[in-house]
């Protein structure tokens, strides 16, 4: 090859746009999460959501930026995506925060039984002084929070409906997280910790009585088939889970800033999807529930009373006395009470 042609080639290749990318550009970003697959316009809200998200971003950074989703933990088990993210080896994840308790034990507050009561007071968390401050300890931990995610959740039983306290003695009960577990062990209940994509198996076979999870998750794993009874949050619950959109900080720190702004942007705008689309699952499960044969009940302000006063006695002093850190994000959230 003569000296000019080689030149020219070179010249050329150099003023490819592709190669002018990033390496991470040229790859898909992985998103994982737990729940049931779909499309962007049916199945399980969450998923519809990472669709929605890679589809939007992938539109208006004009292909710069692509996504791959494994729904269903189909890239990696449930409990091992947020220290995946930590570790720059997944890149994005919609998980349940309080899953990370055990590896960054603030996460917890994301999932404390009755300190968050409503949707307004949930989503009002982003902006307050609560929500700045565990989006600062996520950032020093690895994380960017994209969505804020919160669901209100309910209780399937393979026996009778569980509103009271009383209701749940010499009950096996899933939580979901550790605070939860506190307060239905003062409830006189017995814990089972698992994953919510494993609810389903656990209380087929009767290793697991009765389950507290979301209502989208009520209804994509497919509960109703193995429950007699449900507790809905139409009317109010203690059991409000922050579910949010995540990404590895070392992943999106690579990025350049007008893509990192773009990812933001996009995450924060599917936060009314996701907030529609958690109040309609919420009637919703009752739907289905009644549909096939189980009781369903609503949550009462009285019982709601009750369960937040042993929440405060166990889950809330457990949290605050964990660590300074703790202590401070409990203190904040107890301001949007």
């Amino acid at each position: 090859m003569s000296v000019i042609t080689r030149r020219s080639v070179l010249a050329a290749l150099a003023a490819s746009p592709l190669l002018l990318q990033p390496a991470w550009a040229q790859t898909a970003l992985k998103i994982s999460h737990q729940f049931p697959g779909g499309t962007l316009t049916e199945g399980d809200f969450r998923d519809r959501l990472t669709r929605m998200f890679a589809a939007e971003v992938e539109k208006r950074s004009k292909g710069a930026l692509k996504f791959s989703i494994y729904p269903g933990s189909s890239l990696m088990k449930t409990n091992a995506q947020f220290s995946a993210m930590r570790k720059g080896a997944l890149d994005l994840s919609l998980v349940p925060l309080s899953y990370a308790g055990g590896e960054v034990p603030e996460v917890n507050i994301g999932l404390m039984p009755g300190l968050v009561t409503s949707y307004d007071q949930a989503y009002g968390w982003k902006n307050a002084e609560v929500g700045k401050e565990l989006a600062r300890i996520l950032y020093d931990k690895g994380i960017v929070m994209l969505s804020w995610i919160w669901q209100g959740g309910g209780m399937a039983s393979r026996g009778k409906p569980v509103v009271d306290p009383d209701d749940a003695k010499g009950m096996k009960i899933r939580g979901g997280s550790r605070e939860m577990d506190l307060m239905l062990k003062a409830a006189g209940a017995a814990v089972v910790t698992l994953p919510s994509n494993e609810i389903y198996a656990a209380m087929q076979t009767g290793a697991m009585e009765a389950a507290l999870t979301s209502s989208t998750s009520l209804i994509s794993f497919r509960l109703e088939e193995v429950s007699k009874a449900l507790t809905t949050a139409r009317a109010g619950s203690y059991w409000f889970m922050l579910e949010p959109l995540m990404m590895s900080r070392s992943v999106f720190d690579r990025l350049p800033k007008d893509q990192q702004q773009l990812l933001l942007t996009v995450g924060a705008e599917l936060e009314a999807f996701a907030l529609k689309s958690s109040k309609e699952d919420d009637q919703q499960v009752a739907n289905v529930y009644q549909k096939a044969g189980a009781k369903v009940v609503d949550m009462n302000p009285a019982a709601l009373k009750k369960w937040q006063d042993i929440a405060k006695a166990t889950a809330w002093k457990d949290y605050g006395e964990k660590n300074p850190s703790c202590a401070n994000l409990l203190k904040l959230a107890e301001k949007t009470l």
